[in-house]
């Protein structure tokens, strides 16, 4: 098939064209019939069975054609030559009816679940909007409980995705931007701002990397995300994934940009930052002050993430004066039967809670919740019974791991725990000076890192302190406080309470 192959004149010849494209393509319908009173127009409906609404072709296409259509006079100077205006405008009753010139726009609307009419002696179709395949309903997310807040949460179908933002900021200037990536796929993405918020820059900046991918297929969003992301290579994200539609409503009314991908329920917001990642939707559903001690809990928990286990390895192994005495003897006798060094024995407790959880992740259910706290309990016990590990060593396992799970966002505790084995490594090579050189390179990763042009580390950088973004990352002040939007996104309206 040829780029641009036009739509023949006569329907024979267009069905031959389609029936070749589709050759082996059993789940492609072809029903032809003829309408008015001597049967003398040929007309051909093509669709793709299961993509459409089977009900909306028959009722609101097949019958008002079949029925209506044969009675009218046939008339050659008026009928035939207005024929397709008479059928398009005045039998059928669908709502929505484009028009395609050419076989690849023929073939690109069947696949998406919509039907072609071709009717005899005209080169063009009317492409009427029948989708209707079967889709999930709207339920909670599972990978974002809240206590307080919705419980409505995205689905695989894209536009109920954008109606579920819709319901949240009924305001004209909320634009939906439709584009069509993979060569083979023709994944619909949805790119969501608000016109009057968004900095014209950022938004240029997305569009622009969306209109360079060149792919055969986008299969998930996480796809997406590794085409345009600033550094693919680097264990952190730097766009958020999420389930839940207030989330990204009220992204958007920061000046973000959403991406929403057909075919997933995790919609990407940019651009995202460490303070973003820190947050949580229900921090805006609580007290404040009860939000701000969580918050700051988040980050305590993310230095445990990272150092824990490092800062076992080095004080065992290197620094013991470093400990009180007391703890310093306790320890030194928790160890006396233990085998291994220090740094054996931590990575032998990491990699056995990594075995768990990919094998609580992979089996869904209570099965999977099972494994993970009873392997969890019996495995600790069995290895301090056996001597193998230290029960220190146990709790601080325990404590890293529960602390990664404080974390709001998964994909940014992935890349802390990625980060925590390279510390460990260093730890126990320089021991203290280890875990401080493994922060060091961390830490300049993170300031060199950017999300669409904006720094990673915003607002800790100095653009934080001097417009005072801090004051709804470290912790969360009352609505009434928070007049401004955050400036990390540059924003055309900078206040949300005037």
């Amino acid at each position: 098939m040829e780029k641009g192959d036009p739509v023949h004149k006569k329907l024979d010849k267009n069905i031959e064209k389609m029936k070749g494209i589709f050759k082996n393509c059993d789940d492609i319908v072809y029903r032809q019939f003829k309408v008015g009173i001597n049967q003398e127009f040929s007309l051909a409906i093509i669709y793709v069975d299961g993509l459409v609404n089977s009900d909306a072709i028959s009722d609101f296409a097949l019958k008002p054609l079949l029925e209506n259509a044969r009675k009218v006079e046939p008339t050659p100077l008026t009928i035939r030559d207005n024929l397709y205006s008479l059928i398009t405008e005045g039998n059928i009753s669908i709502s929505e009816i484009k028009e395609a010139e050419t076989i690849n726009e023929v073939v690109d609307a069947v696949l998406v679940g919509e039907t072609a009419l071709l009717i005899d002696g005209y080169e063009k179709v009317a492409i009427l909007s029948t989708r209707g395949w079967e889709k999930r309903g709207i339920d909670e997310p599972e990978t974002e409980t809240v206590i307080r807040g919705p419980r409505d949460g995205f689905t695989e179908t894209l536009r109920t995705n954008t109606v579920l933002i819709r319901r949240r900021i009924k305001d004209p200037r909320l634009k939906v931007k439709m584009v069509e990536i993979g060569e083979r796929s023709k994944t619909d993405v949805a790119v969501l701002y608000i016109e009057d918020i968004v900095n014209e820059k950022l938004l240029s900046e997305v569009k622009e990397r969306l209109e360079r991918i060149k792919i055969d297929a986008i299969i998930e969003s996480s796809v997406l995300e590794e085409l345009i992301e600033d550094n693919c290579i680097s264990p952190f994200p730097q766009m958020e994934n999420t389930e839940r539609p207030d989330s990204v409503a009220a992204s958007l009314l920061e000046g973000r940009v959403a991406l929403i991908v057909d075919n997933t329920p995790f919609v990407l917001v940019l651009p995202a930052t460490l303070g973003t990642f820190m947050q949580s939707s229900e921090d805006y559903y609580t007290r404040w002050a009860i939000a701000s001690v969580a918050r700051i809990i988040r980050y305590i928990a993310g230095f445990v993430v990272v150092l824990a286990p490092a800062s076992y390895i080095a004080t065992t192994a290197f620094n013991p004066e470093l400990l009180p005495t007391g703890l310093a003897f306790y320890v030194a006798s928790t160890r006396i039967n233990v085998p291994f060094p220090a740094v054996i024995e931590a990575f032998a407790m990491e990699l056995t809670i990594e075995f768990l959880r990919e094998a609580g992740t992979r089996i869904s259910g209570p099965i999977g919740t099972t494994i993970g706290i009873v392997g969890g309990l019996v495995i600790g016990q069995a290895a301090v019974e056996a001597g193998i590990v230290s029960p220190l060593m146990i709790i601080v396992v325990a404590v890293t791991t529960v602390a990664s799970f404080t974390l709001p966002s998964y994909e940014f505790a992935a890349g802390l725990r990625f980060y925590r084995f390279f510390i460990m490594i260093l730890a126990a090579i320089l021991g203290l000076y280890g875990v401080m050189l493994g922060l060091i390179v961390m830490g300049t990763h993170l300031v060199k890192l950017n999300s669409f042009g904006i720094p990673f580390t915003s607002p800790f950088s100095g653009l934080g302190f001097k417009t005072g973004d801090l004051k709804d990352v470290l912790v969360r002040v009352p609505v009434s406080k928070s007049k401004h939007r955050p400036d990390f996104t540059f924003p055309k309206d900078k206040k949300r309470i005037k």
